[in-house]
């Protein structure tokens, strides 16, 4: 019996910026991103509307891809983000 594979299983590494803020929240994404290998996926946690704003649209103007964006109970947003090729 096959599976879908959740959402713990569909990345290769993890951030969490729930408490940093502007522009520190772009700068150690940009980071993470920087030492995975392309077409890695990185899942993000943020929290915040200015990230929210400027983190998906920031990494989709270097060229990588925004997955999907779930938003929980508790405020924080998580994005799934692929490494430009």
């Amino acid at each position: 019996m096959n599976s879908l594979p959740t959402e713990e299983e569909t990345h290769d590494s993890a951030l969490d910026i729930t408490t940093e803020t502007c522009p520190m929240t772009f700068v150690r994404t940009r980071l993470a991103l920087d030492r995975m290998a392309p077409g890695q996926v990185l899942r993000l946690a943020l929290k915040g509307d200015e990230p929210r704003r400027n983190v998906p649209r920031t990494a989709t103007e270097q060229g990588h891809i925004v997955l999907s964006a779930t938003e929980a109970a508790d405020g924080v947003q998580m994005l799934l983000i692929r490494k430009k090729p």
